[in-house]
């Protein structure tokens, strides 16, 4: 069986598709509810009050795609982050040990988040946003 992220809902699409490429779908609002409310595990983006099993695996879809979403573009932001400071050309380069301990990784994981930065720096064009993010 097929993972739930595999293939985007062609029908559910907001790109334009004319050009033979991927569909790209949106992701949906993170939605928080105020500052003064207590956290509480039965409230989670308003998804306890939906009670069509439908709608739910919808709107419960939309999150999982914003959350992965997100979650790609906070580790590019890491990666460039970690490329950043370890650059060579700057007065107060880190080494690979210090930058681990700073993102709570092994050197190992920050030395290929130094190679992923560096790769993202390299490839970025100013005034321009990668591939399918809209």
């Amino acid at each position: 069986m097929a993972e739930p992220h595999s293939a985007p809902d062609p029908s559910r699409s907001s790109g334009g598709g004319s050009g033979g490429g991927p569909l790209y779908r949106r992701p949906a609002p993170l939605l928080f509810e105020p500052a003064e409310a207590a956290p509480d595990d039965e409230h989670f983006f308003g998804l306890e009050s939906l009670t069509d099993p439908k709608e739910l695996l919808d709107r419960a879809t939309e999150l999982v795609h914003a959350f992965r979403a997100a979650a790609d573009r906070a580790q590019e932001y890491q990666a460039s982050a970690a490329a950043q400071l370890a650059d060579p050309k700057r007065f107060d380069k880190l080494p690979d040990e210090a930058i681990a301990d700073r993102g709570g990784w092994s050197e190992e994981y920050a030395r290929k988040m130094i190679q992923f930065g560096q790769d993202l720096l390299r490839d970025r064009v100013p005034g321009t946003r990668p591939p399918g993010r809209q």
